[in-house]
């Protein structure tokens, strides 16, 4: 061990009262209020033209669907559009303190999920995009979302500023009750069913009744649970159930690749990124089929394959999905540790986030992309707003769980008492988030209809169909 490495555990380390006080200085620097600021840039580019990039290393059969799903609502169209949203907030005023930033934070961005211990937890569920960086930007991108989230919902701007006021206010809160928390403490605490059920959250029945229903649903949603809904028996051999072109199997990746020859590569890189333990449960299954999945809105057209494993005893499944992973869209604008890969990047940022994530996620690189591999189906139920997810009445109770979220995973990666410090007791961070919420709400607007412009005119294709 070199000195310098022997000091970092000698030095005498920053009271919480100091950083507290530091926190409050970074104001003077980059004023609170100023982060309400927020005007498109002359040499902006348009956001027909960002897609149209994306699309050219994507699988083009698969494009299509993404601009559909993508069309069907603003919020939708938001969702896929975390590039340019991180162009725009390179251009705004941001405090120097950094976190593990989500880097696509939305109010569709949450949900179940279990420990590496089974253990059923609430929190962020979707990483693609992590990367260490300025902690405003996941909360911008999450209060600008609850305000495109209420105008979907058919709300007026009254309720859509409650919303972002829940969603800062329970940030700013929770944060500094994490600042006086023992950092073993923290790094070993989780939203779990218990938590989110406690009388002293004091949510509405309504809201009660709704998380009770989807943590049943969650702990449902397992391997084995989903098992015949996934599959069908064939002789003597589950298969996959194809549903083009959402689910379908294939011979050939889009690159013309042998898909057998792509996962068998894969899984051996994915091996070597497991704990001993992991790697000596992984090695008793073997896989039985194999399927192409597309998923969610930003990821659309990238390699999605899901894997069915079976292990030695009948009905023991595992089910494995493996996406494949670029650069974040954060990266011009963050310098950052080098990864092995973006699949590292990927797990690095969801263990530090989370805690305590999938038994079973893993990273590698294969002849043709980096990817991660997590479980498909472990205790996973995401969260949706409208429709038949979060309705009216739910939302401000869930946006108070949202804030709750942020703040433990940004209290987790970075300083809970600089950002404590920074964000104060006041409402003036709220009133900033506020103005910013609505004025981004409104760019949203421009592009989405610019977006459905280029649809129309053919500029842009889209499928027929909303899958």
């Amino acid at each position: 061990m070199t000195q310098a490495n022997s000091d970092l555990f000698t030095i005498r380390r920053p009271s919480v009262r100091d950083r507290l006080a530091l926190g409050k200085t970074l104001r003077q620097k980059i004023r609170r209020s100023s982060l309400a600021e927020f005007k498109p840039t002359t040499g902006r580019r348009l956001a027909i033209d960002i897609l149209a990039d994306q699309s050219k290393t994507r699988n083009p059969d698969l494009i299509p669907i993404r601009h559909a799903r993508m069309r069907t609502s603003p919020f939708a169209f938001f969702r896929g559009s975390a590039a340019l949203m991180a162009q725009d907030l390179s251009e705004t005023p941001s405090p120097a303190i950094q976190v593990q930033l989500c880097g696509d934070m939305h109010v569709s961005n949450f949900g179940f999920f279990a420990s590496s211990e089974h253990r059923l937890v609430f929190g962020i569920n979707d990483f693609d995009e992590t990367l260490p960086g300025n902690f405003d930007w996941d909360l911008k991108r999450l209060v600008a979302s609850a305000v495109i989230a209420s105008e979907a919902l058919g709300q007026d701007a009254v309720y859509a500023e409650s919303i972002v006021r829940a969603i800062v206010t329970s940030y700013r809160k929770n944060l500094d009750r994490f600042s006086r928390m023992h950092y073993f403490d923290l790094g070993r605490s989780y939203i779990d069913g218990d938590a989110l059920l406690a009388p002293s959250i004091k949510i509405a029945a309504s809201s009660r009744k709704h998380l009770e229903k989807l943590i049943r649903k969650a702990r449902s949603n397992t391997s084995v649970g989903v098992l015949d809904k996934f599959t069908v028996l064939q002789g003597n051999e589950r298969r996959i159930i194809d549903k083009p072109p959402l689910v379908m199997h294939a011979d050939k990746t889009h690159h013309g690749h042998s898909v057998s020859d792509l996962l068998d590569h894969s899984l051996r890189a994915y091996r070597s990124s497991l704990l001993s333990d992991r790697l000596e449960i992984l090695n008793r299954y073997r896989l039985v089929d194999c399927a192409r999945q597309v998923v969610g809105i930003g990821s659309v057209g990238l390699a999605c394959w899901v894997m069915l494993m079976e292990g030695v005893n009948a009905g023991d499944p595992l089910i494995l999905q493996y996406k494949e992973v670029r650069k974040s869209v954060l990266a011009p604008y963050f310098k950052s540790a080098r990864y092995k890969t973006q699949g590292a990047r990927v797990e690095r940022g969801q263990r530090l986030i989370q805690g305590a994530p999938d038994l079973f996620l893993g990273y590698g690189k294969n002849f043709t992309t980096d990817f991660y591999i997590r479980q498909l189906r472990n205790m996973k139920g995401g969260i949706s707003v409208g429709e038949d997810g979060i309705g009216v009445k739910e939302f401000p109770d869930y946006a108070r769980l949202f804030g709750w979220s942020l703040a433990q995973a940004h209290a987790r990666t970075g300083d809970p008492a600089i950002l404590a410090g920074y964000c104060g007791r006041t409402e003036q961070l709220d009133d900033a988030m506020v103005r910013f919420a609505f004025a981004y709400a409104e760019q949203n607007m421009a592009d989405y209809e610019q977006f459905c412009k280029a649809i129309g005119s053919g500029q842009l294709v889209a499928a027929t169909e909303n899958f």
